[in-house]
């Protein structure tokens, strides 16, 4: 009986062994992943043209008690520029200085209220002067755009009085300032010039209309112009001479908008879904809050870490050839590697700097490393989205007081107590494969 139970399980073992020995090998394989900032940088966060008087339905000059608003968001220590057109000339116009005008104290408080002193009248430099509310080559009278002489001193400059006419600048326009938020502002640039304002040498009077121009927010000077130097070429004789703000306001918007930022972030291989988050349910309090409220992925980079279901996970911080942890700029890149074998997953969240509590990350079970026994290589940046952890108030990107850059101190901002989700607010955000790219490559 023993010797026949013996034979049994003799042949279970050979029965065991043949089964292993049949089985295809595990495939595994090594991996990079680049995290590239493909953002463009910007000069400005806000610029357009104003064209459209108070109460109007249509583009059009403003007269006497007419007025052009627009509004704006704007962070600490940004400036005001903006031009627009004395119609009574060949190619005048108001506009502050190079500086621009300052729209924060040294406190970091909001200036509003009236602004005009800071405003000068400005000759372009493109048409030589006639004398204002006569000149044949003045818009109101002029038989078409560009038909005066050219000037032959082509600098843009502060305008002289050669007629003895021009009113001052505080009989013809008022400018205000009005907050609209903590970060919000509305310029108002009002006609106040009376049919008296401009007395010509013929014996009459007229009113000095304004007509359409534009509007810049930036940090650094001499946007519109540089004072003592010839017009840039981007349409700002356009508006002197013609009213026409088009071509100084598509220029300006080429290089307006929000710098996007990426902070250090985090990777997990995984097998099972949600190893960060799970949409539609409230942070789970492991440190994604300080990933995207403040680009610090320490807390969660152990929190993966500690647990005994990811073999693999780490922080990336460095920006690749950096000398230490940083942000990552327009044009450079994150790097990192790791292992995996078939079914394993990768999921990553880092944050959109220029928010309140944004990240970007793939969605709940990440992305395949392998599909059918091959890795996964390539650009995987369609995998990705925008997501919002739901732990702060979003204020509007790029300018929030309680945003990473401006914040006063880590978590800042106003609870939200929200749900994970991905983003959907009052705010506009690019497409992500316009800014930033993910891809993997073998190794």
């Amino acid at each position: 009986m023993i010797q026949k139970m013996t034979l049994i399980g003799m042949t279970l073992l050979l029965i065991v062994a043949c089964d292993t020995s049949t089985n295809e090998p595990q495939i595994e394989g090594d991996f990079k992943v680049t995290i590239e900032n493909i953002a463009e940088a910007k000069s400005y966060s806000a610029s357009g043209a104003f064209n459209t008087p108070v109460g109007a339905t249509a583009p059009a000059p403003i007269f006497p008690g007419e007025a052009y608003e627009v509004s704006f968001s704007a962070a600490p220590g940004s400036k005001l520029s903006f031009a627009t057109m004395f119609v009574q000339s060949n190619d005048l116009f108001y506009a502050p200085d190079g500086e621009g005008i300052d729209l924060y104290d040294s406190m970091g408080d909001q200036i509003v209220g009236d602004i005009t002193s800071q405003i000068m009248l400005w000759d372009a430099g493109s048409e030589v002067n006639q004398e204002p509310g006569l000149g044949s080559d003045q818009a109101p009278r002029q038989a078409g755009a560009n038909t005066g002489a050219v000037d032959s001193d082509n600098t843009v400059r502060l305008a002289t009085d050669d007629f003895s006419n021009l009113p001052a600048v505080s009989d013809v326009v008022k400018v205000t300032l009005s907050s609209t938020g903590d970060t919000g502002f509305t310029l108002r640039v009002e006609n106040v010039s009376s049919s008296a304002t401009l007395m010509t040498s013929d014996g009459n009077s007229h009113a000095v209309p304004l007509a359409p121009g534009v509007y810049v927010i930036h940090s650094g000077s001499d946007v519109l112009f540089d004072a003592g130097m010839m017009d840039y070429g981007y349409g700002l004789a356009n508006i002197a001479e013609d009213g026409d703000p088009s071509g100084l306001a598509t220029m300006l918007a080429t290089d307006t908008g929000v710098t996007q930022l990426y902070a250090p972030g985090v990777y997990v291989v995984h097998e099972s879904a949600n190893p960060l988050f799970t949409a539609e349910v409230a942070d789970r309090g492991e440190g994604l809050e300080d990933l995207a409220e403040d680009g610090n992925p320490g807390n969660l980079a152990a929190s993966l870490s500690s647990s005994d279901m990811y073999a693999t996970s780490g922080a990336f911080d460095t920006p690749a050839g950096a000398a230490g942890p940083g942000a990552l700029a327009p044009g450079s890149s994150y790097e990192f590697v790791l292992s995996a074998v078939e079914g394993d997953y990768l999921s990553l969240a880092t944050m959109l700097v220029q928010s309140n509590d944004l990240f970007v990350a793939p969605s709940g079970m990440g992305i395949a490393l392998f599909n059918e026994g091959t890795a996964m290589t390539g650009d995987v940046t369609s995998y990705l989205s925008i997501w919002d952890a739901g732990t702060e108030v979003n204020e509007t990107p790029g300018v929030g007081l309680n945003q990473a850059p401006r914040q006063a101190g880590a978590g800042a901002g106003m609870d939200e107590m929200g749900l994970v989700r991905m983003v959907d607010d009052m705010y506009d955000y690019p497409a992500l494969s316009e800014i930033i790219r993910v891809t993997i490559t073998e190794i």
